[in-house]
């Protein structure tokens, strides 16, 4: 998709990364916590025409202090969210304790995307997940995930293989009469890249599932009932090799994005 006057500016939310101690023979920023955003989520947007702005998160270490600082000035400003990857949804933020410790996640991100959501959903803006955005989203009106599906649903697709990573892939089935389906009319089904090891339980009650795995019934896309756009894949669209027949295309799914968000920046501008 080719860049259009004025161009779209979608925010992206912050990846953290906190340094572990001892932080090796590393030294310097590696000994502070970063908020980044992944180059391949900003090339996928770029592919689509869009300009990505990363948005920091701010906590009690930051030199900015929350009095001085509302994410709903990024919503008004932007015209879309789209939530990265990453740590793990802490299960505090779904009303559970972790089954194990190496699942306790990130509960510091977890409070500032639900506050992101709610300020771009407010905003009448677009939203959209990707993998942890995805099970984020979920949680944030109300749903719940599986720690683990390995544990919690044993004998199912293998969801994720660090020696592969994106490279690991399963079949994804599409619910006919979904806006998703409508994207693809002449492909039910697909290959997706999968990497994640927790996925939905319970689906938020303002939602449909618009995807899943047909071999153990994992969700893997969901959309808000509600008066926005709000909708989230399990899988990594940015991770996908453009231009390989094998591999489902989601061109037509940031095509669809983009698009609710121009119109929405058109409305707004015709006002």
């Amino acid at each position: 998709m080719p860049f259009k006057t004025p161009h779209l500016m979608i925010g992206v939310s912050a990846r953290i990364y906190y340094p572990a101690g001892p932080v090796l023979d590393l030294g310097g920023v590696w000994t502070k916590t970063l908020h980044y955003l992944e180059q391949s989520v900003a090339h996928w947007l770029l592919r689509g025409g869009a300009l990505a702005v990363m948005i920091p998160a701010v906590d009690s270490q930051s030199l900015t202090t929350r009095e001085d600082f509302n994410l709903r000035h990024y919503a008004q400003s932007l015209d879309g969210l789209v939530l990265q990857g990453g740590n793990d949804v802490a299960p505090q933020s779904y009303g559970e304790e972790p089954l194990r410790p190496e699942w306790a996640g990130d509960a510091v991100r977890d409070r500032y995307e639900i506050e992101l959501i709610r300020a771009f959903v407010a905003a009448g803006k677009p939203v959209f997940g990707i993998c942890r955005g995805h099970q984020l989203i979920n949680v944030a009106f109300g749903g719940t995930l599986l720690q683990d599906i390995a544990t919690q649903r044993p004998g199912g697709t293998l969801h994720v293989n660090r020696g592969h990573y994106e490279r690991n892939q399963h079949r994804v089935e599409i619910v006919p009469g979904t806006r998703l389906a409508s994207l693809y009319p002449a492909r039910p089904r697909a290959t997706i890249n999968s990497i994640h090891h927790q996925a939905i339980k319970d689906v938020a009650s303002a939602f449909e599932v618009e995807a899943r795995c047909p071999d153990d019934g994992i969700v893997e896309a969901i959309r808000w009932r509600g008066p926005t756009f709000v909708a989230g894949v399990q899988w990594h669209p940015e991770f996908h090799p453009p231009g390989d027949p094998a591999i489902f295309d989601d061109t037509p799914l940031l095509e669809d994005f983009l698009r609710t968000a121009r119109t929405v920046r058109e409305a707004e501008s015709a006002r």
